[in-house]
């Protein structure tokens, strides 16, 4: 077993363990502090923040209760959970969000460090949880943000001149993340379950984390395509991180890992056996990311009807990127199978990716956008290209190193047209270096391979890789461009009349006998 996979099995030991512990505490016997006796009703019109809140509060004094929320509608602006407090939805149970936006105080939380960026990282969300120990939200009831109407809400207020929001959206007409309220909200919690929930609808993020240590995640039913930003589960510089048996269903990405805080990174997180549709990516790092991901095991998810990448991994804003293990990953009608990018928004010292593992990976390209029967879908790509390939794409003078890909099946549409886009391999050096470009995987424009485009990279290895075509396509299914230490095994691809693998300044690549016969290189 290689030093980056033994590691990363103490790491999945460790946190399985943790999440056990947790478990056998938040098991013990509470007392119940029930909703309806401290005044909340289940009319749809009483707005119940206080009620709500005063039974959290009597829970804290206990120092530690169960919140119960009966059979019921129960609608509230924001509430704040606090230490060593459950809040327990019964089966029927419904938690409904207010749709007034001034029901949400975008709080200020003492001791976070500095972010430097600041747009879309506001606090305002239906749930508040800060510097919270030992919290917790189970049972069988639902969470439901109402986020479509109160989104439209403060969008006529911004139009009507009473809540004008600065950063608004002419171009895409919506308010900014700023004005619109998240899910959950915790920031700088320790040891947080949620397990057995329905939840969603928010009129921005899902469930949000940041700052937070052991945190579990289980058995939810995700679904948050309400509006815009719609990303089911964000999870900021946190550590010891396990999110396992999750059905999400995200008009913006599914699970999202982001670093907004330099000095602070991700560390230790475990995603497992979960279900993601999504109109933007599946599983994704970044694009927020200053500080850094370590230690993150993706196992066992299955995608469908996915705009973009299956996984994406980017570091864009100067953050590490390492020791990342992917495996067990069957994406159906999903517009990318693996972006890996490493750029430089900020300008400043360039970030780095290195040790990622990419195992088991079954992918099926459509032609067509995979997220047509959203209401609410992604950007649409605004210029004319040909379906695109896996990349991996670094910077010059900065390259991703030590990329495994392994046990790779792609079904590409093909269909491709020189009449539609066309990059010669003469032009190599057309495809821009886009260094400050927000990264997704149409940011490159036409890419002149149909299956892997790899540039600045250093000791990529690809072992049992088979792509597939629906119809003929007219490039190579492989370029390399800048990249060191290649190697390439049992590599299964379409008959096709041109040279199906693509050198560019390539140095060290071994390449199987059959593999030479296929291969070009180019100035």
């Amino acid at each position: 077993m290689s030093k980056i996979k033994l590691k990363l099995f103490f790491i999945a030991l460790l946190i399985n363990l943790f999440s056990f512990g947790f478990e056998s505490n938040a098991q013990k016997p509470q007392k119940d502090f029930l909703i309806t006796s401290y005044g909340a009703k289940s009319d749809r019109k009483t707005i119940n923040t206080v009620a709500i809140q005063k039974a959290v509060d009597a829970a804290f004094k206990n120092k530690g209760g169960r919140v119960v929320f009966p059979k019921g509608n129960f609608l509230s602006g924001s509430i704040i959970l606090k230490s060593n407090v459950t809040l327990y939805f019964e089966e029927g149970s419904v938690l409904l969000g207010s749709t007034n936006p001034k029901d949400y105080p975008n709080m200020t939380f003492e001791g976070r460090p500095d972010s430097p960026k600041k747009d879309d990282n506001s606090q305002m969300a239906l749930i508040i949880a800060h510097k919270a120990k030992n919290i917790a939200l189970k049972g069988k009831g639902t969470i439901d943000g109402q986020g479509l109407q109160l989104a439209l809400n403060i969008d006529s207020l911004h139009h009507a001149g009473i809540a004008v929001d600065p950063k608004y959206s002419l171009r895409r007409n919506r308010p900014s993340e700023t004005m619109r309220p998240k899910l959950f909200r915790f920031s700088q919690c320790e040891s947080i379950l949620i397990e057995g929930l329905k939840a969603g609808e928010a009129s921005c993020w899902g469930l949000s984390f940041e700052l937070c240590h052991n945190l579990v995640l289980d058995n939810l039913k995700i679904v948050n395509r309400s509006y815009w930003n719609n990303d089911g589960i964000d999870i900021t510089d946190c550590k010891n991180v396990k999110v396992t048996n999750c059905d999400i269903d995200a008009a913006d990405d599914g699970i999202c890992l982001k670093s907004y805080y330099p000095g602070f990174y991700n560390d230790s997180v475990y995603i497992a056996n979960n279900t993601i549709r999504s109109s933007a990516s599946a599983v994704k790092f970044g694009s927020a990311s200053f500080g850094g991901f370590k230690n993150v095991i993706i196992k066992d998810i299955k995608v469908y009807d996915t705009f973009r990448s299956a996984i994406a991994i980017e570091s864009v804003d100067g953050a590490f990127i390492e020791n990342i293990d992917v495996s067990n990953i069957n994406a159906v009608n999903t517009g990318n199978a693996v972006f890996i990018r490493l750029g430089n928004r900020t300008g400043d010292k360039p970030g780095s990716i290195r040790n990622v593992s990419i195992k088991n990976i079954k992918v099926q390209v459509p032609f067509d956008r995979p997220d047509i029967n959203y209401d609410l879908r992604g950007p649409e790509v605004d210029f004319f290209h040909n379906p695109f390939p896996s990349s991996i794409v670094g910077l010059k003078g900065h390259n991703i190193e030590n990329v495994v890909l392994e046990n790779i099946e792609i079904n590409y549409p093909g269909r491709s047209s020189k009449g539609m886009a066309y990059i010669p391999l003469n032009r190599l050096h057309q495809v821009p270096e886009a260094a400050q470009d927000y990264p997704e995987f149409s940011m490159f424009g036409e890419l002149p391979a149909y299956g892997f485009y790899v540039r600045h990279a250093n000791g990529i290895s690809l072992k049992n890789i088979k792509l597939a075509l629906d119809d003929a396509d007219f490039r190579p299914a492989f370029v390399f461009d800048d990249v060191q230490n290649i190697n390439m095994q049992d590599i299964n691809l379409p008959e096709a009349k041109q040279k199906q693998i693509v050198l560019k300044n390539v140095t060290s690549a071994t390449l199987e006998n059959q593999l030479l016969k296929q291969t070009t290189e180019v100035k």
